[in-house]
């Protein structure tokens, strides 16, 4: 390790806008290889058939979402920076074989439309919750309760399949998941403070992976309802 970067990682300010931009470098890196393989997927019909027509398969690959999910949150002090690594890009990966079924339901134009929407609303947020003097951490356990709410609400709806109530979960999820990404901001920057000055540069990169996959999965979730939104505006 360089003597400028021991020097970055003592300083708690100094390590906050580098661990920031490490946060949305692997956010990002996440993203694109989620958009790859779902694109990759959806081009080529009989990987498709085979991923829609194969329920174990599918059935499979949720369980190793979740899996991958829990042992990342659950593991992340005790695995090493390797793990952490591979664990991230692997959930990635595994999102867009889930992901690749959108780009045969939905116009190119209405995802181009809804991934510009969302990029610019989860920037704004993020950017509101690194300038804002406001303790945002209170809110945190409405935002949770609220996405238990959603969870359940989601799940009711695949009984009654209302399109009504569909587009407003929609709506209500949007405003769910904008919370979520300004809260795991800032937890991101408390997470940074915690440590003081005694961190190394394994679990710098550890708490970055960490960081990435909140904001990864605000993203996501708010595409993933804007999506809705449009598409059904489209339809009309």
């Amino acid at each position: 390790m360089s003597e400028r970067n021991t020097s970055i990682l003592q300083n708690v300010a100094a390590r906050e806008r580098t661990i920031l931009k490490n946060v949305y470098l692997w956010m990002t890196a996440g993203l694109g290889l989620t958009a790859l393989i779902a694109f990759f997927v959806a081009s080529n019909p009989p990987l498709l058939r085979a991923l829609v027509g194969n329920t174990m398969g599918f059935l499979l690959i949720v369980v190793g979402q979740f899996a991958l999910v829990f042992y990342l949150s659950a593991r992340l002090d005790r695995m090493s920076q390797a793990s952490a690594i591979g664990a991230f890009l692997a959930y990635s990966a595994l999102n867009g074989i889930m992901l690749s079924t959108i780009f045969a339901v939905y116009a190119g134009v209405v995802i181009y439309k809804t991934f510009f929407t969302t990029a610019l609303m989860f920037g704004g947020m993020s950017i509101y919750a690194m300038t804002t003097k406001r303790d945002l951490n209170r809110f945190g356990s409405y935002l949770v309760m609220g996405l238990w709410g959603l969870i359940i609400a989601s799940l009711i709806n695949m009984f009654f399949r209302s399109s009504g109530l569909e587009y407003l979960i929609s709506f209500i999820g949007v405003g769910i998941f904008l919370g979520l990404t300004a809260w795991d901001t800032q937890k991101i920057i408390r997470m940074n403070e915690q440590y003081g000055s005694g961190i190394d540069e394994e679990t710098f990169t550890k708490l970055s992976i960490i960081g990435a996959l909140s904001l990864y999965l605000d993203f996501l979730n708010l595409f993933l309802f804007f999506l809705r939104i449009f598409g059904r505006s489209d339809n009309r």
